[in-house]
């Protein structure tokens, strides 16, 4: 069965999506939603939520824990 879940297309660019990603806290909890990034490479809109506190546009890298 396909997934038919649909994404908010990207404000800034009107060309990607915004995708949601997740992550885990301190203590091991799933943090759901955390971050919404856009689909574009050349847009690079994001908005995560760290420490209660709502940031746009940080750069976006990849982490190799």
């Amino acid at each position: 069965m396909p997934d038919e879940r649909e994404f908010p297309q990207c404000r800034k660019c009107d060309e990607g999506v915004l995708l949601p990603l997740s992550d885990y806290g301190r203590e091991g909890a799933p943090i759901t939603y955390k971050a919404w990034v856009c689909t574009n490479p050349e847009c690079g809109f994001n908005i995560r939520i760290d420490n209660g506190e709502i940031s746009f546009g940080r750069t976006i890298g990849q982490s190799f824990k």
